[in-house]
């Protein structure tokens, strides 16, 4: 028998359950990091035998890390340099792989797995970022709310973790029912049609596309979406704020601010922040005024903007890429997950917006929902862009120009971008767009998705409007049939560039 896993676990849940959210998302959080930050390295220095190899590679004393400024001069740890290097059992604390009570699975860019494991506490510590969302925009504390996890299930992070939380909030008195359905479709849609009225409100856990497809497949089924007072959580892909208007109008939303909200999470650390009413608030500002977007994030793209606990996940930004450092089964120091982005303090991020005459705390009209926390906003991988003479396209110009009205009625989302090349070595821009299920594609279709992804392109991306020249700025455009096996094919994560 592990005694300290019994006190691990005890401590852990008495602090989750006994302590209010006010409480543990405090503005003095942002002050309190650097010392919890600091404490974390010498914790992780001195029990994980794999970080004490990698310091001593490094020749590197921990005792000589006293301050924040010495902290950020540590080496950053990747899956390279560090998680590939030692075993399993040495990146643990103690070297003990049994200190951990679960183990998941991510694939990542490569295809070959990596194993995550975590204990309960370190899901317990995850689970503020669900409550947030529960709390603060579905106003679950008050509400019979029944959660459907629609993340598949199995080793992949997702569903079993995204499960664990929402039942760990009903520990803490939220009256919150869960069911796992995972990615099956027609037990989700019996879960909502059967279980779905004895409750306030339904909230879908999901990837984005899945959740979409959900909602579409479900309209064609006569599923009365409007009925059920659905709420949304997303995670695992940016997605535009057109987008989240149209799914969320197809379910019946009134609130698009409170209506839904993304995680920013890792099979590596868990959930690192997570979207609030005021970031989406501010995000969806930004979608209407790609001017201020650019001045503030510096790209033609919008990316997902959330707000985070410094005391959770510590972030810092270097070379444009984000390195963050948390406790976990794996505790991580300075690690880099190759996402591209930055931080913005929150005072910040209010000055600014009100530069260009915006005060969000005062569109959005409610109290609730609004945290001084800082925030974090996240690209992604860069290498998701083509170059197309010299200005960056990034899928996420294109997705909002499928997102138009009509156009958004024949088409799923699903796109492959790439730049081809003709026996002249002329470039054009090529898209490959996936019909909805019982679309016939026609010229006129074509001709009409091509000019909307062009006044799209035009509208939020300046390098293309002023890069490219006017001969070569309309796509070119080829329909396909769903599920099409070469661009399309079902059950496999979709990637929306090819090189």
């Amino acid at each position: 028998m592990q005694e300290s896993q019994r006190q691990r676990s005890l401590q852990g849940l008495e602090q989750f359950l006994t302590t209010p959210l006010a409480s543990l998302l405090q503005k003095d959080n942002v002050k309190k990091a650097e010392s919890a930050t600091l404490a974390l390295f010498h914790s992780v220095a001195a029990t994980v035998p794999a970080y004490q190899a990698f310091l001593k590679v490094q020749n590197i004393n921990p005792e000589t890390i006293k301050s924040l400024a010495d902290f950020s001069q540590l080496p950053q740890v990747t899956k390279e340099n560090y998680l590939k290097v030692y075993s399993l059992a040495q990146l643990c604390k103690d070297g003990k792989i049994e200190s951990c009570d679960i183990i998941a699975a991510s694939s990542g860019s490569t295809g070959k797995p990596t194993f995550w494991p975590r204990f309960f506490s370190d899901e317990l510590a995850i689970t503020i970022r669900f409550e947030q969302i529960f709390h603060d925009s579905f106003f679950a504390d008050s509400r019979r709310t029944l959660a459907v996890i629609c993340f598949t299930l199995g080793t992949w992070v997702g569903g079993l973790f995204t499960t664990n939380c929402c039942r760990y909030l009903a520990s803490k008195g939220y009256p919150i029912t869960v069911i796992a359905p995972g990615n099956n479709k027609e037990e989700i849609f019996r879960v909502v049609q059967e279980l779905g009225g004895a409750f306030e409100q339904v909230v879908l856990l999901g990837y984005p596309p899945f959740i979409k497809d959900v909602v579409d497949t479900g309209i064609a089924r006569g599923v009365e979406w409007q009925k059920f007072s659905i709420k949304m959580v997303f995670a695992g892909e940016v997605f535009s704020e057109e987008w989240r208007s149209l799914v969320g109008e197809r379910v019946g939303s009134t609130n698009f601010c409170y209506d839904s909200a993304a995680l920013y999470g890792t099979a590596d650390a868990g959930v690192l922040g997570n979207e609030t009413p005021l970031s989406i608030c501010i995000r969806r500002w930004l979608a209407n005024h790609p001017e201020a977007a650019k001045s503030l994030f510096g790209e033609s793209r919008l990316p997902t903007l959330v707000q985070y606990d410094p005391l959770s996940r510590f972030f810092e930004v270097e070379n444009g890429q984000l390195l963050f450092s948390g406790d976990n089964g794996v505790p991580l120091i300075r690690y880099n997950i190759l996402d591209t982005g930055g931080i913005i303090p929150y005072n910040e991020m209010l000055r600014f917006l009100g530069e260009y005459g915006f005060d969000p705390l005062t569109a959005l009209g409610e109290e609730r929902g609004i945290r001084e926390l800082p925030f974090v906003y996240v690209f992604g991988r860069s290498n998701f862009t083509v170059s197309y003479f010299g200005a960056n396209i990034y899928p996420e110009n294109v997705t909002v120009g499928l997102e138009q009205p009509v156009i958004k009625e024949w088409v799923t989302g699903k796109f492959v971008l790439q730049v081809k090349e003709d026996a002249d070595r002329n470039k054009s821009l090529s898209i490959v767009v996936e019909l909805a299920p019982g679309i016939t594609a026609d010229e006129e279709m074509k001709v009409a998705i091509a000019n909307s992804i062009l006044s799209q392109l035009q509208r939020l991306n300046s390098e293309f409007a002023n890069y490219v020249p006017q001969a070569y700025q309309m796509p070119q455009i080829t329909l396909t049939p769903t599920g099409d096996p070469e661009y399309f094919p079902i059950g496999v994560k979709h990637r929306y560039t090819r090189k």
